[in-house]
């Protein structure tokens, strides 16, 4: 198991990690937007050039980062999540049933283009996570 961390922005993402880059020595190594998904129908109006998914490593760690659709209604560090990302679906469901004991399901646990498993919730705690079994990225 690993517990990374994962930001949401209000659609200026890719600004803020030309401004880490420049002022943390951060480096970004990956990023895709919006209108690069493999299903044309899943992206939001207007976010075609917005970021879906970004990596950056700073500090010997690595922060994920994207935009979010205006309907999310962006408000900061409330869209903040900690992102478990596990060897197993048995185990990234093991442990979405642990955390929604209690707590809300923002997005059940399902196979996406990018995961086997993959699900969003806050836990009883006020805890944002992501939960997944990610697929091998090419």
């Amino acid at each position: 198991m690993k517990l990374q961390t994962y930001v949401n922005f209000g659609g200026n993402c890719r600004e803020a990690l030309a401004y880490y880059e420049k002022h943390l020595g951060a480096k970004t190594t990956a990023l895709m937007t919006f209108g690069q998904m493999p299903d044309p129908k899943q992206v939001p109006a207007g976010m075609e050039n917005a970021v879906m998914h970004a990596r950056l490593e700073m500090a010997g760690a690595a922060l994920m980062a994207s935009d979010v659709p205006p309907a999310v209604n962006w408000q900061p560090m409330r869209s903040a999540y900690l992102t478990l990302s596990l060897d197993s679906n048995a185990e990234a469901e093991r442990i979405f049933a642990a955390l929604k004991d209690g707590g809300q399901v923002f997005m059940p646990m399902e196979e996406m283009f990018f995961a086997y498993r993959f699900a969003q919730l806050q836990d009883r705690f006020g805890i944002n996570w992501m939960i997944l079994h990610p697929k091998p990225m090419a």
